[in-house]
């Protein structure tokens, strides 16, 4: 058997390797190292033209802890996170770091749970911290909730996507929106009036975005479970994570019974939100997957309670 070793290439070292690759030696360093010493871009002043509307970052990917009346009533899930504030045309700019900084603070203390108490807490420390009349706070998130079939009562987990959404001003106070994206099946009315037989079907996504009168307290109702029901509730079918052929039967069946539009399903969504004490204005909007066409069918619906005071 002949040696292996010998047949090992001989490499150069590390160092060696990433001079190869483009690494070169430090050169001299004068700028200065200590925070204290160095040029604060950011915090210049002058005249820069425009007022912003908005500064700040988006995309930021921490966990979160979530609460629920459903099982599970409480799980870690994902949160997705857009931190802003406005700032006047006399300053260049914002100091970025401050939003993480404060997402790690909280995080620190036994998790960031994504309570309504906590979320406008944390959006009025971050404008003091940023020394800014407002700031907004935005995170969607995964929502697990627990559903059983119909028939068989057997239990998986679906999700629904979520978001909060939280602006405060240290003049108007807090306003609060919160939205879901729900999946739901729909059957198709017109193919089942003009067909002899079978009707065509296709899943749906139901979105749903409400602002919250000022007086809501989630200590007292989920929001999420009152949106999921609104947007299930109206569906010809509620999707399920495990089916047996006797649930399957039911599922089917019941489609059969309730035939969906886009357009109802927009309509009767509505009349379920616009019945409900803590929503003060709300946007439903469908989209079907159409099973027979390659293109998607919408609707939607903008209403606010309040033009009608």
């Amino acid at each position: 058997m002949p040696n292996q070793q010998n047949n090992q290439k001989k490499l150069p070292s590390k160092s060696e390797r990433h001079k190869l690759f483009g690494s070169v030696t430090p050169g001299n360093k004068t700028k200065p190292t200590e925070k204290k010493l160095m040029v604060d871009l950011q915090n210049i002043k002058n005249d820069f033209l425009f007022d912003l509307d908005a500064v700040g970052i988006t995309n930021v990917k921490h966990p979160v802890l979530v609460t629920s009346v459903l099982e599970p009533k409480e799980q870690t899930t994902i949160g997705n996170f857009t931190f802003s504030s406005s700032i006047l045309k006399n300053s260049k700019g914002t100091n970025m770091s401050r939003f993480t900084e404060q997402l790690e603070s909280y995080h620190n203390q036994g998790g960031f749970t994504l309570s309504m108490n906590n979320l406008k807490k944390f959006t009025k420390e971050m404008a003091e911290r940023l020394e800014q009349q407002d700031a907004e706070l935005k995170v969607t998130f995964p929502w697990f909730f627990q559903r059983k079939g119909p028939s068989s009562d057997l239990a998986g987990l679906n999700h629904a996507n979520a978001f909060v959404f939280v602006r405060y001003d240290e003049t108007s106070g807090f306003s609060i929106k919160v939205g879901m994206k729900a999946t739901i099946t729909t059957l198709c009315p017109c193919s089942k009036e003009i067909s002899e037989y079978s009707a065509h079907n296709q899943r749906g996504e139901v979105s749903m975005e409400i602002d919250l009168v000022e007086s809501f307290d989630d200590t007292k109702i989920d929001w999420k479970q009152v949106l999921l029901e609104a947007a299930e509730s109206n569906a010809s079918a509620r999707i399920h994570p495990v089916l047996k052929r006797p649930d399957e039967k039911y599922v089917t069946e019941h489609a059969y019974e309730n035939p969906r539009f886009v357009e109802d399903m927009v309509r009767l969504v509505a009349a379920d939100l616009y019945e409900i004490s803590f929503v003060e204005a709300f946007y439903v909007a469908c989209q079907n997957q159409e099973s027979i066409h390659l293109h998607d069918a919408i609707a939607s619906i903008t209403y606010d309670k309040k033009s009608e005071k």
